[in-house]
């Protein structure tokens, strides 16, 4: 019926119905005009109602939200409405809420990588600061786009020791955190580093020499 009401103009209903019906579609010119003088049923003019407020809703939240939250906030304004029912009158408005980008991947082991023993046995309550070190990097989505944070954490006080954050994944990022929780402990005066173990995931990139933990005596020897 739609595809005739905005086609009449051009065509006629009749050709367009002997059209349609040479090709399968059967449908008598009379069968739409009884069709187009019938007075909506109370759907169609409760589904007209529910686009609208649809609509209103969705450029009020500058057209972020989906589906789930228009249909809690109609049911918040008052207007009970089923969820399955906004998700039909979104897509026949080709509507649709702020999704997701791609999804970031920050760690790809390498199965080519050799990994060094495991030193914490999933220990992580050492007796005393600076036995164990643990890092890692991780994401967070901004309106510029992602941003990369990486961090050092003293497994024994909880506390960050270096951390840094940039715009993609490079290695100077991890790196330059663990140099700032170097620094750090350096700053606080003379720490006996000798023994300290630096625990990361197996990710192949990053910066972190592929491995999943080492001891770090023989970088903090070089200083």
């Amino acid at each position: 019926m739609r595809f005739i009401s905005e086609h009449k103009s051009r065509f006629g209903v009749e050709p367009i119905c002997r059209v349609l019906t040479e090709h399968g579609l059967k449908i008598a010119p009379s069968s739409y005009y009884d069709a187009a003088r019938r007075e909506p049923s109370a759907r169609a003019v409760r589904d007209e109602q529910l686009k609208a407020a649809i609509s209103r809703m969705h450029q009020d939240n500058f057209g972020v939200y989906g589906a789930r939250k228009i249909w809690l906030a109609l049911n918040r304004e008052g207007t009970p409405v089923a969820r399955c029912t906004v998700e039909r009158l979104m897509r026949e408005q080709g509507l649709h809420g702020a999704r997701r980008g791609k999804k970031v991947r920050t760690t790809v082991p390498a199965a080519s990588a050799a990994r060094p023993a495991d030193l914490v046995r999933r220990q992580f309550s050492p007796a005393a600061p600076d036995r164990l070190w643990v890092a890692d990097f991780t994401y967070v989505p901004a309106w510029t786009g992602m941003v990369y944070v990486a961090f050092v954490i003293d497994a024994y006080s909880r506390r960050i020791l270096g951390w840094r954050a940039a715009r993609s994944m490079k290695t100077t990022l991890v790196l330059d955190a663990l140099e700032q929780a170097l620094w750090t402990r350096r700053r606080d005066g003379d720490r006996d580093l000798a023994g300290l173990v630096h625990h990361t995931d197996a990710g192949s990139q990053g910066g972190f020499n592929r491995s999943s933990q080492h001891r770090l005596a023989g970088r903090l020897a070089a200083r």
